[in-house]
Protein backbone atom coordinates (compact mmCIF):
# COMPACT_ATOMS: atom_id res chain seq x y z
CA UNK A 1 0.00 0.00 0.00
CA UNK A 2 1.31 3.43 -0.56
CA UNK A 3 1.93 6.42 2.22
CA UNK A 4 -1.04 7.89 0.20
CA UNK A 5 -3.36 5.03 -0.28
CA UNK A 6 -2.49 4.30 3.77
CA UNK A 7 -3.44 7.98 4.71
CA UNK A 8 -6.46 7.97 2.28
CA UNK A 9 -7.67 5.17 4.42
CA UNK A 10 -6.41 6.40 7.71
CA UNK A 11 -8.71 9.52 6.72
CA UNK A 12 -12.06 7.85 5.35
CA UNK A 13 -11.45 6.14 9.21
CA UNK A 14 -11.27 9.43 10.89
CA UNK A 15 -13.85 11.06 9.01
CA UNK A 16 -16.79 8.45 9.83
CA UNK A 17 -16.10 8.78 13.17
CA UNK A 18 -16.55 12.65 12.96
CA UNK A 19 -19.80 12.60 11.95
CA UNK A 20 -20.68 11.56 15.44
CA UNK A 21 -18.81 14.48 16.98
CA UNK A 22 -19.99 17.00 14.45
CA UNK A 23 -22.44 18.56 16.91
CA UNK A 24 -19.55 18.64 18.96
CA UNK A 25 -16.69 21.44 19.57
CA UNK A 26 -14.32 20.90 15.95
CA UNK A 27 -11.39 19.58 19.28
CA UNK A 28 -8.72 21.79 17.96
CA UNK A 29 -6.34 19.69 19.79
CA UNK A 30 -7.45 16.20 17.88
CA UNK A 31 -6.95 18.42 14.85
CA UNK A 32 -3.19 19.51 15.70
CA UNK A 33 -2.93 15.75 16.90
CA UNK A 34 -3.94 14.61 12.89
CA UNK A 35 -2.57 17.62 10.97
CA UNK A 36 -0.78 17.25 7.75
CA UNK A 37 2.99 18.03 7.85
CA UNK A 38 3.59 18.86 3.94
CA UNK A 39 1.15 20.10 1.47
CA UNK A 40 1.56 17.46 -1.38
CA UNK A 41 -2.03 17.46 -2.74
CA UNK A 42 -4.66 20.28 -2.80
CA UNK A 43 -8.47 20.38 -3.25
CA UNK A 44 -10.53 23.15 -4.58
CA UNK A 45 -13.90 23.91 -4.09
CA UNK A 46 -15.51 26.99 -6.18
CA UNK A 47 -18.90 27.82 -6.23
CA UNK A 48 -19.36 28.38 -9.95
CA UNK A 49 -17.19 27.08 -12.74
CA UNK A 50 -19.13 29.33 -15.30
CA UNK A 51 -18.33 32.20 -13.73
CA UNK A 52 -14.85 33.77 -14.69
CA UNK A 53 -14.24 34.70 -11.02
CA UNK A 54 -13.83 31.15 -10.13
CA UNK A 55 -12.00 30.24 -13.47
CA UNK A 56 -9.51 32.45 -12.47
CA UNK A 57 -9.15 30.73 -8.94
CA UNK A 58 -8.67 27.47 -10.73
CA UNK A 59 -5.81 29.38 -12.56
CA UNK A 60 -4.49 30.65 -9.24
CA UNK A 61 -4.49 27.39 -7.35
CA UNK A 62 -2.25 25.74 -10.22
CA UNK A 63 0.25 28.74 -9.83
CA UNK A 64 0.79 27.67 -6.12
CA UNK A 65 0.78 23.96 -6.55
CA UNK A 66 3.16 23.96 -8.88
CA UNK A 67 5.24 26.29 -6.67
CA UNK A 68 5.49 23.67 -3.86
CA UNK A 69 5.44 20.25 -6.17
CA UNK A 70 1.15 19.64 -4.93
CA UNK A 71 -1.32 18.06 -6.95
CA UNK A 72 -4.33 20.38 -7.67
CA UNK A 73 -8.15 18.92 -8.25
CA UNK A 74 -10.54 21.35 -8.78
CA UNK A 75 -14.02 20.77 -8.24
CA UNK A 76 -17.03 22.61 -9.12
CA UNK A 77 -20.05 22.95 -6.33
CA UNK A 78 -22.65 24.60 -9.16
CA UNK A 79 -23.97 26.55 -6.97
CA UNK A 80 -25.19 23.44 -4.83
CA UNK A 81 -24.64 23.07 -1.20
CA UNK A 82 -24.96 19.38 -1.33
CA UNK A 83 -22.68 19.17 -3.85
CA UNK A 84 -20.03 20.94 -2.27
CA UNK A 85 -20.69 18.58 0.83
CA UNK A 86 -19.75 15.23 -0.84
CA UNK A 87 -17.07 16.91 -2.51
CA UNK A 88 -15.13 17.44 0.88
CA UNK A 89 -16.09 14.26 1.97
CA UNK A 90 -14.39 12.84 -1.00
CA UNK A 91 -11.84 15.19 -0.73
CA UNK A 92 -11.09 13.23 2.85
CA UNK A 93 -11.70 9.82 1.39
CA UNK A 94 -8.94 11.02 -0.87
CA UNK A 95 -6.57 11.78 1.51
CA UNK A 96 -5.97 15.38 0.86
CA UNK A 97 -3.50 17.53 2.49
CA UNK A 98 -5.49 21.06 1.90
CA UNK A 99 -8.90 22.00 0.91
CA UNK A 100 -9.41 25.74 -0.29
CA UNK A 101 -12.65 26.66 -0.40
CA UNK A 102 -15.35 29.24 -1.74
CA UNK A 103 -18.01 28.25 0.10
CA UNK A 104 -21.86 28.42 -0.89
CA UNK A 105 -23.75 28.22 2.28
CA UNK A 106 -20.90 29.83 5.11
CA UNK A 107 -23.22 27.82 7.91
CA UNK A 108 -24.41 25.49 6.10
CA UNK A 109 -20.52 23.87 5.08
CA UNK A 110 -19.22 23.95 8.35
CA UNK A 111 -20.52 20.53 9.66
CA UNK A 112 -18.01 19.07 6.26
CA UNK A 113 -15.31 21.34 7.33
CA UNK A 114 -15.55 20.09 10.75
CA UNK A 115 -15.24 16.38 9.27
CA UNK A 116 -12.38 17.98 7.29
CA UNK A 117 -10.22 19.55 10.04
CA UNK A 118 -10.21 16.62 12.30
CA UNK A 119 -9.46 14.33 9.36
CA UNK A 120 -6.39 16.17 9.37
CA UNK A 121 -7.25 18.54 6.50
CA UNK A 122 -6.12 22.22 6.49
CA UNK A 123 -8.90 24.43 5.48
CA UNK A 124 -8.59 27.87 4.13
CA UNK A 125 -11.89 29.82 2.85
CA UNK A 126 -11.63 32.28 0.01
CA UNK A 127 -13.65 34.92 -1.28
CA UNK A 128 -16.54 34.50 1.54
CA UNK A 129 -16.20 33.68 4.58
CA UNK A 130 -16.90 29.33 5.74
CA UNK A 131 -17.66 28.50 9.34
CA UNK A 132 -14.85 25.96 11.39
CA UNK A 133 -12.02 27.21 8.57
CA UNK A 134 -8.48 27.50 9.69
CA UNK A 135 -8.44 31.14 7.73
CA UNK A 136 -10.23 32.92 5.50
CA UNK A 137 -8.58 35.33 2.41
CA UNK A 138 -10.72 37.27 1.08
CA UNK A 139 -11.37 40.94 -0.72
CA UNK A 140 -12.07 43.97 1.56
CA UNK A 141 -15.54 43.94 0.33
CA UNK A 142 -16.54 46.57 2.50
CA UNK A 143 -13.90 48.95 0.82
CA UNK A 144 -15.18 47.44 -2.56
CA UNK A 145 -18.74 48.80 -2.37
CA UNK A 146 -17.27 51.85 -0.82
CA UNK A 147 -15.16 52.73 -3.97
CA UNK A 148 -17.29 51.60 -6.59
CA UNK A 149 -20.27 53.38 -4.75
CA UNK A 150 -18.28 56.25 -4.54
CA UNK A 151 -16.92 56.77 -8.07
CA UNK A 152 -20.62 56.27 -9.17
CA UNK A 153 -22.47 58.89 -7.31
CA UNK A 154 -19.09 61.39 -8.06
CA UNK A 155 -20.32 60.79 -11.72
CA UNK A 156 -23.57 61.49 -11.12
CA UNK A 157 -22.31 64.76 -9.57
CA UNK A 158 -23.37 63.48 -5.79
CA UNK A 159 -26.79 63.89 -6.58
CA UNK A 160 -30.08 61.91 -7.93
CA UNK A 161 -31.93 58.64 -8.15
CA UNK A 162 -29.79 55.59 -8.33
CA UNK A 163 -31.04 52.00 -8.23
CA UNK A 164 -28.98 48.88 -6.42
CA UNK A 165 -28.45 45.23 -8.43
CA UNK A 166 -28.21 43.32 -4.50
CA UNK A 167 -27.20 39.68 -5.14
CA UNK A 168 -27.07 36.03 -3.04
CA UNK A 169 -27.16 37.09 0.66
CA UNK A 170 -23.58 35.54 1.00
CA UNK A 171 -21.20 37.48 3.04
CA UNK A 172 -18.85 39.07 0.70
CA UNK A 173 -22.05 40.53 -1.54
CA UNK A 174 -23.68 41.68 2.19
CA UNK A 175 -20.64 43.69 3.05
CA UNK A 176 -20.33 45.28 -0.72
CA UNK A 177 -24.04 46.42 -0.20
CA UNK A 178 -22.37 47.54 3.43
CA UNK A 179 -20.13 49.71 1.60
CA UNK A 180 -22.33 50.75 -0.80
CA UNK A 181 -24.64 52.47 2.16
CA UNK A 182 -21.99 53.67 4.13
CA UNK A 183 -20.74 55.94 0.82
CA UNK A 184 -25.03 56.48 0.55
CA UNK A 185 -24.42 58.54 4.12
CA UNK A 186 -21.69 60.92 2.53
CA UNK A 187 -24.11 61.99 -0.14
CA UNK A 188 -27.47 63.41 1.19
CA UNK A 189 -28.14 64.18 -2.80
CA UNK A 190 -28.81 60.95 -3.76
CA UNK A 191 -31.45 58.63 -3.11
CA UNK A 192 -31.81 55.21 -3.34
CA UNK A 193 -35.42 54.11 -5.37
CA UNK A 194 -34.98 50.42 -5.87
CA UNK A 195 -32.97 47.80 -4.66
CA UNK A 196 -33.74 43.89 -5.77
CA UNK A 197 -31.41 40.88 -5.69
CA UNK A 198 -30.21 39.28 -8.48
CA UNK A 199 -29.01 35.46 -8.91
CA UNK A 200 -25.17 37.26 -9.05
CA UNK A 201 -25.31 36.68 -13.25
CA UNK A 202 -25.78 39.08 -16.26
CA UNK A 203 -29.54 37.39 -17.18
CA UNK A 204 -30.73 38.08 -13.69
CA UNK A 205 -28.89 41.22 -13.58
CA UNK A 206 -30.61 42.39 -16.55
CA UNK A 207 -34.48 40.82 -15.66
CA UNK A 208 -34.17 42.71 -12.15
CA UNK A 209 -32.78 46.18 -13.52
CA UNK A 210 -35.44 45.98 -16.45
CA UNK A 211 -38.32 45.59 -13.70
CA UNK A 212 -36.34 48.44 -11.15
CA UNK A 213 -36.34 50.96 -14.04
CA UNK A 214 -40.16 50.08 -15.45
CA UNK A 215 -41.25 51.07 -12.43
CA UNK A 216 -38.92 53.97 -11.71
CA UNK A 217 -37.20 55.20 -15.05
CA UNK A 218 -35.99 58.64 -13.47
CA UNK A 219 -32.81 57.05 -12.48
CA UNK A 220 -28.90 58.30 -12.88
CA UNK A 221 -26.77 55.62 -11.59
CA UNK A 222 -26.76 51.71 -10.89
CA UNK A 223 -24.67 49.90 -8.50
CA UNK A 224 -24.30 46.17 -9.32
CA UNK A 225 -22.39 44.11 -6.80
CA UNK A 226 -20.99 42.14 -8.84
CA UNK A 227 -19.80 42.98 -12.32
CA UNK A 228 -21.99 39.82 -14.03
CA UNK A 229 -24.86 42.08 -12.61
CA UNK A 230 -23.80 45.24 -13.51
CA UNK A 231 -22.97 44.13 -17.12
CA UNK A 232 -26.89 42.74 -16.97
CA UNK A 233 -28.06 46.31 -15.88
CA UNK A 234 -25.86 48.02 -18.99
CA UNK A 235 -28.19 45.90 -21.16
CA UNK A 236 -31.22 46.89 -19.67
CA UNK A 237 -30.39 50.42 -19.56
CA UNK A 238 -29.27 50.38 -23.27
CA UNK A 239 -32.48 48.25 -23.90
CA UNK A 240 -34.48 50.72 -22.34
CA UNK A 241 -33.04 53.47 -24.90
CA UNK A 242 -31.69 54.87 -21.87
CA UNK A 243 -27.44 55.05 -22.82
CA UNK A 244 -25.86 57.97 -22.10
CA UNK A 245 -28.80 59.27 -19.26
CA UNK A 246 -27.44 55.88 -16.97
CA UNK A 247 -23.83 55.19 -15.36
CA UNK A 248 -23.27 52.05 -13.84
CA UNK A 249 -20.33 50.55 -12.10
CA UNK A 250 -19.86 46.82 -10.38
CA UNK A 251 -17.58 44.91 -8.20
CA UNK A 252 -14.79 42.34 -9.99
CA UNK A 253 -12.31 44.05 -12.40
CA UNK A 254 -13.20 41.04 -14.27
CA UNK A 255 -12.32 40.20 -17.91
CA UNK A 256 -15.89 40.97 -19.09
CA UNK A 257 -16.00 44.09 -17.30
CA UNK A 258 -12.52 44.90 -18.74
CA UNK A 259 -13.89 44.65 -22.11
CA UNK A 260 -16.87 46.40 -21.57
CA UNK A 261 -15.31 49.89 -19.52
CA UNK A 262 -13.32 49.73 -22.99
CA UNK A 263 -16.85 49.82 -25.13
CA UNK A 264 -17.11 52.95 -26.63
CA UNK A 265 -20.20 54.71 -24.68
CA UNK A 266 -21.10 52.10 -22.86
CA UNK A 267 -22.93 53.15 -19.49
CA UNK A 268 -20.23 50.78 -17.66
CA UNK A 269 -17.82 53.88 -15.97
CA UNK A 270 -15.77 51.57 -13.06
CA UNK A 271 -15.51 48.45 -11.01
CA UNK A 272 -13.93 47.74 -7.74
CA UNK A 273 -11.18 45.03 -8.25
CA UNK A 274 -10.90 41.79 -6.32
CA UNK A 275 -8.19 39.25 -7.30
CA UNK A 276 -9.29 35.54 -7.28
CA UNK A 277 -5.94 33.72 -8.17
CA UNK A 278 -3.95 35.74 -5.77
CA UNK A 279 -6.64 34.80 -2.82
CA UNK A 280 -5.80 31.00 -3.80
CA UNK A 281 -2.18 31.78 -3.99
CA UNK A 282 -1.67 33.51 -0.11
CA UNK A 283 -4.46 30.76 1.04
CA UNK A 284 -1.65 28.10 0.11
CA UNK A 285 0.95 30.63 1.59
CA UNK A 286 -1.10 30.73 5.19
CA UNK A 287 -1.89 26.60 4.60
CA UNK A 288 2.29 26.40 4.54
CA UNK A 289 2.74 29.18 6.66
CA UNK A 290 0.50 26.46 9.64
CA UNK A 291 2.11 23.76 8.42
CA UNK A 292 5.61 25.19 9.45
CA UNK A 293 3.91 26.05 12.79
CA UNK A 294 3.15 30.30 12.24
CA UNK A 295 -0.12 30.06 11.59
CA UNK A 296 -1.65 33.42 10.89
CA UNK A 297 -2.28 36.48 13.56
CA UNK A 298 -5.80 36.47 12.30
CA UNK A 299 -7.95 34.29 11.04
CA UNK A 300 -9.37 36.73 8.27
CA UNK A 301 -6.96 38.16 5.87
CA UNK A 302 -8.50 40.87 3.63
CA UNK A 303 -6.67 42.13 0.16
CA UNK A 304 -7.47 46.11 -0.79
CA UNK A 305 -9.61 46.32 -3.69
CA UNK A 306 -8.63 48.85 -6.18
CA UNK A 307 -10.54 51.28 -8.47
CA UNK A 308 -10.47 50.71 -12.12
CA UNK A 309 -12.12 53.31 -14.39
CA UNK A 310 -12.31 53.67 -18.15
CA UNK A 311 -10.06 56.40 -17.76
CA UNK A 312 -7.33 53.26 -15.98
CA UNK A 313 -8.56 50.37 -17.68
CA UNK A 314 -5.13 50.16 -20.01
CA UNK A 315 -2.65 50.48 -16.78
CA UNK A 316 -4.86 47.27 -14.80
CA UNK A 317 -3.19 43.73 -15.38
CA UNK A 318 -6.89 41.74 -15.14
CA UNK A 319 -6.74 38.88 -13.73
Amino acid sequence: MTYHSFKAALLTIASVAALGLAGCTSGDADVQANRTEKIESIGLLVQDMSNPFFSAMDKGAKQAAKKIGATINTQDAQLDLANQNNQIDAFIQQGVDLIIISAVDESGIEPAIVRARQAGIIVIAVDTPAKGADAVIMTDAVQAGEKSCRYLFEQIGGKGNVLIVDGTPIQTIRDRITGCRNTLKKYPGIKVVGRQASKNDRASGLTVTTDMLTATPNVQGIFGMNDPSALGAVLAVEQAGLRGKIKVTGVDGSPEGVAELKRSGSPFSGTATQDPAEMVRHGVRTAQAIVDGEPPKKSTILIPSELVTRDTVDEYPGW
